[in-house]
């Protein structure tokens, strides 16, 4: 075999950097969230360290705002990462609105999403947050021609948690479905 076994390497990095929003104590809390999946087209799941604040705000009021992070709010989500809403009030780091569904939502961030939570499956030190998505809010200028949302122009950061850094996206190199045409 060409291939050096690794052992055992969580390698389907990198994911998206997503800035969560949830309430906690009757104020907005912030944190920084990579590990998240797709559980299906209207679910998706975050894992958070059990030992999160904003955990708390989740579990209790059963809402959470998930955002994309550009390149442009990186710095400002990274910090969310780095301090503990328990040790510092991170509730006017951003400039926000209250979603339709109730959570707090990042104005400066180009993508949120409003989500419910389904199902909570707790794992060796996480908490695995199953959520029904309930809105979704894009800034326009994100949106391609046919209305959808243009990743190409969004350019999501994403998170790479084998070397812990961020990398960037944005250009399309094929469709979906289509690369095979004419062979």
């Amino acid at each position: 075999m060409e291939k050096k076994n690794l052992g055992s390497v969580l390698a389907l990095y990198p994911t998206p950097v997503t800035v969560v929003g949830a309430m906690v104590e009757g104020k907005p809390n912030w944190m920084l969230v990579a590990h998240v999946g797709i559980m299906g087209h209207d679910h998706i799941m975050l894992s958070c360290v059990k030992s999160h604040y904003t955990n708390q705000g989740i579990r209790a009021n059963k809402m959470v705002s998930v955002s994309l992070v550009d390149e442009a709010f990186l710095p400002k989500a990274d910090y969310t990462g780095c301090v503990s809403g328990s040790k510092e009030d991170k509730s006017r780091l951003f400039d926000y609105e209250m979603g339709e569904a109730g959570t707090p939502v990042p104005k400066d961030v180009p993508l949120s999403m409003e989500c419910e939570v389904d199902d909570i499956y707790e794992t060796k030190g996480f908490d695995n947050f199953i959520l029904k998505i309930r809105n979704t809010y894009a800034r326009e200028e994100i949106l391609g021609d046919n209305g959808k949302i243009s990743y190409e122009k969004l350019k999501p950061a994403l998170f790479s948690m084998v070397n812990y850094e961020y990398l960037s996206t944005g250009k399309i190199i094929g469709k979906c479905m289509h690369m095979n045409e004419g062979k």
